[in-house]
């Protein structure tokens, strides 16, 4: 089969490969459609530790099951599916609290050690793929693991009806994001992107008000909820110093390293802040 292959950071080709035999607990898949996400970029750039090459990068992807093993039972031929790209053990520590994107042992398709989406087939665990809607438009199913990703990432915050809420960042999680809190009962969504090529798109979508930077909105008292969906240090410096008393701020967007950021935020008063993390590991948590 034909694949994309990072043999090392910052080499990338297109090769003939041989095709994935499916293990017996595996399904495998002929790939409809596969996202380019962030994460994929800093694989390529081999600045993300999990990764190890070389290696067929792809985690956001649907298609279409043409082959089962023998231990298979909850799929079958011609199943359209989604497929959650994390893989734990379930043995460690943190996967018996729960917390499998926390996994010790934590690996993942496409990103860790086992080959991804970039290819015309894929083998993966079947309890990793899950059936969409047959009526379903084929391409739409490679939005699922992002989308899975903003869901997780909400949850971390507890969306309450009515708060004002200011996302840094109108890519595509930023974008998904957006039209997750204004479905949930934002009172304001507002959106800061430094370019204004995106900002059209996410006034569409979503947002109330797209501005270049925050300190265009004028909004003094800040936001209930501040999230960066850009892993830019400017961006998340300028986003803690932008929350509301007793407001939450989510870092949501993985990094391309290590990285030192210097932020204060506005004087809480008897009131308190929280910041959170979304770990970008937790690909597809449910």
């Amino acid at each position: 089969m034909k694949a994309v292959v990072i043999e090392e950071p910052n080499e990338v080709s297109v090769k003939q490969v041989d095709d994935p035999t499916p293990a017996p607990d595996e399904a495998l898949i002929k790939v409809e459609a596969c996202g380019i996400c962030g994460t994929d970029i800093h694989v390529i750039r081999g600045e993300f530790a999990p990764t190890r090459y070389p290696i067929i990068p792809g985690h956001e992807f649907c298609g279409e099951v043409v082959a089962i093993g023998g231990e298979v039972r909850n799929l079958r031929v011609g199943d359209f599916v989604a497929v959650d790209p994390s893989l734990f053990d379930g043995t460690c520590r943190q996967c018996r609290m729960g917390r499998f994107n926390l996994c010790e042992n934590w690996n993942a398709i496409g990103v860790g050690s086992a080959n991804g989406a970039c290819a015309e087939l894929v083998a993966v665990p079947a309890v990793n793929a899950f059936r969409l809607p047959a009526d379903m438009p084929r391409n739409w199913g490679a939005l699922v693991e992002p989308l899975s990703c903003a869901v997780h990432g909400l949850d971390q915050v507890g969306i309450r009806a009515a708060d004002d809420y200011l996302i840094y960042g109108a890519g595509t999680m930023g974008l998904l994001l957006g039209q997750l809190v204004k479905d949930s009962g934002a009172e304001r969504l507002d959106i800061v992107d430094t370019n204004p090529k995106r900002h059209a798109l996410a006034k569409r979508l979503a947002a109330d008000r797209v501005a270049v930077s925050a300190a265009e909105l004028d909004k003094p008292e800040g936001w209930d909820v501040v999230i960066d969906a850009t892993g830019a240090v400017p961006a998340i410096e300028d986003g803690i110093r932008r929350v509301a008393r007793g407001g939450t701020f989510l870092m949501f967007r993985v990094d391309g390293g290590p990285a030192q950021l210097r932020a204060r935020a506005r004087p809480s008063g008897q009131g308190c802040h929280r910041l959170r993390g979304h770990d970008h590991r937790s690909i597809c948590s449910r």
